[in-house]
């Protein structure tokens, strides 16, 4: 189930557990977009992914892998790894890769099934990243089959 709220998703609304999914890139860039926000909240989200991409040759960093990282005692965030690279010219293309949201997705359901946690979202790999909602709601809904997992989408 998706509810669309307006609002912040890093100051998620709903009770128990919560899980914040966004997407990263894959070349270990941290710094605009959706992270700053999670930044000015929790210091841990980006220590762990800078951490995770500079020990990427001994872990399982790649297109489509998801860090789980504690931010409170309820909240986590799930960096998903969904972005090739980064958006410099139109001709080079979108840096979304739907294939690789489709398995960070699957592996944050997954989580969320394990904690019975809702899962909270900007419109994930929309902004930077230069998807569409067309295509990656869609991803979010196959996701989800099969799970009574609580989705919530913000639009700030």
């Amino acid at each position: 189930m998706i509810t669309y709220k307006k609002g912040d998703a890093t100051s998620p609304q709903a009770k128990g557990r919560k899980i914040i999914a966004h997407v990263c890139n894959d070349i270990g860039g941290w710094g605009r977009g959706f992270v700053t926000a999670i930044s000015k909240r929790w210091p841990e989200p980006e220590k762990a992914y800078r951490a995770w991409y500079r020990d990427r040759s001994s872990n399982d960093f790649a297109l489509g892998s998801v860090q789980i990282v504690p931010v409170t005692e309820h909240i986590s965030v799930a960096n998903m790894v969904a972005q090739r690279g980064i958006k410099v010219s139109r001709s080079q293309g979108v840096p979304i890769r739907y294939g690789a949201l489709q398995q960070a997705l699957a592996q944050v359901m997954a989580e969320a099934q394990r904690q019975n946690a809702s899962v909270h979202m900007p419109r994930i790999g929309c902004g930077l990243a230069g998807g569409r909602w067309e295509e990656v709601e869609p991803l979010l809904h196959t996701a989800l089959v099969g799970t009574e997992v609580e989705v919530i989408v913000y639009d700030f």
